[in-house]
């Protein structure tokens, strides 16, 4: 007999399928795109499919389930979706997907099933639709996802960012420091020391992250092609579903998919990249460029508050570092610019602000610690 504790898990999942699968129908009798009002349906049969499953669970616990009923908020986003169209609701269930979507990988009662690559297909699907322009066809939908993803990666604005917290952190803790009123060699040393921390754990972190990515890559494109073998007409399905929420026509994105699926090989690249949202040729890249990378990063910020006070002492080493380090927080709000699109001068005054605000702060921390114990 499983434990209360799983009796009310097996509870809260069911309920979550049965408000999922009333929204899915709800959005599909307010969508105003039959192809897409299709999709949605798609979706409910397969939530409610899920909500079968733990019906399933519950009985073979003793308890009898009962009737399917949404909760109040379920009930209230359908009413909305079906007076005033799905996409009004359509970015709060895609929010909701997307962030429960991982959410069965820890429930052993669905490890021999499909339910966490479904439920990961229908975040994707969710977010292809709230991404989707409307009447926009799936060309269109291709290149507008293409342009976001190459500003996304941007080797530049990693840089710019990189570099951005190594000064900023840096600086405030030289401020800190000097606030204090010790002298300039003990400020100088705590600058190194700071930029060598502060890289080292950029430089881990960066590792840690890249490296664990790598591994649950690994693991996901595993699955899916253990799943592929075992059942390549559900992958089809699945596959032509985000054909669909792109805009293809139905017949066309059934053809497609079924295509794909006929060769293991090439079907497992696309479903790679289409379900799980993966590019197999790079899985995150290099966790050791990424660590050395972040350490040179961070190590450039860090330098400038740190460099006035190897060829001055006192205040004007002080003041030194806060010219310095202001030019640079100017110019790596100049540069966001090139991301943003904003004008030069107001994101760069906002970032010198922002950054000489933390330094200011910490100087009078330090000041007010420098006095009290001295």
């Amino acid at each position: 007999m499983p434990h209360t504790d799983a009796i009310r898990r097996y509870r809260e999942n069911w309920q979550d399928e049965i408000d999922s699968a009333s929204h899915h129908r709800a959005m599909a009798v307010g969508e105003s795109d039959d192809a897409v009002a299709r999709v949605y349906c798609a979706l409910a049969a397969m939530e409610d499919t899920h909500a079968g499953f733990w019906e399933g669970q519950l009985r073979t616990a003793g308890v009898e389930p009962g009737p399917r009923r949404p909760s109040w908020r379920a009930r209230l986003l359908a009413w909305i979706a079906r007076r005033c169209g799905a996409q009004l609701i359509l970015p709060t269930v895609a929010r909701r997907e997307y962030t429960s979507r991982n959410d069965y990988l820890q429930e052993p009662e669905t490890a021999a099933t499909r339910m966490t690559a479904q439920e990961r297909t229908h975040a994707r699907v969710l977010q292809t639709l709230l991404r989707r322009p409307s009447g926009a066809s799936g060309s269109e939908l291709a290149r507008i996802e293409g342009r976001h993803r190459t500003v996304g990666g941007n080797a530049l604005r990693a840089a710019v960012l990189g570099a951005n917290d190594g000064l900023c952190s840096n600086l405030s803790l030289v401020m800190g420091v000097a606030g204090a009123a010790v002298s300039g060699h003990v400020i100088l040393v705590t600058g190194l020391a700071g930029l060598l921390a502060g890289a080292c754990s950029m430089a881990l972190g960066e590792w840690v992250s890249v490296t664990s990515a790598r591994e649950l890559a690994d693991r996901d494109i595993r699955v899916e092609r253990d799943e592929l073998a075992a059942a390549p007409d559900e992958e089809r399905e699945e596959l032509q579903l985000i054909y669909e929420a792109k805009g293809l026509p139905a017949d066309q994105a059934a053809a497609l998919a079924s295509r794909l699926v006929t060769d293991p090989r090439n079907a497992l690249d696309v479903l790679t990249r289409e379900e799980l949202g993966l590019d197999p040729q790079e899985l995150g890249g290099s966790a050791r460029v990424a660590a050395a990378t972040s350490f040179v990063l961070f190590a450039v910020g860090a330098s400038v508050p740190v460099v006035p006070f190897f060829v001055m002492s006192g205040y004007a080493a002080v003041l030194g570092s806060l010219a310095l380090s202001s030019l640079m927080l100017f110019g790596i709000g100049a540069a966001i610019t090139l991301f943003t699109g904003r004008p030069v001068w107001r994101s760069g005054g906002r970032q010198l602000l922002l950054g000489l605000a933390a330094a200011a702060a910490t100087f009078v921390l330090g000041r007010a610690f420098g006095v009290a114990l001295s």
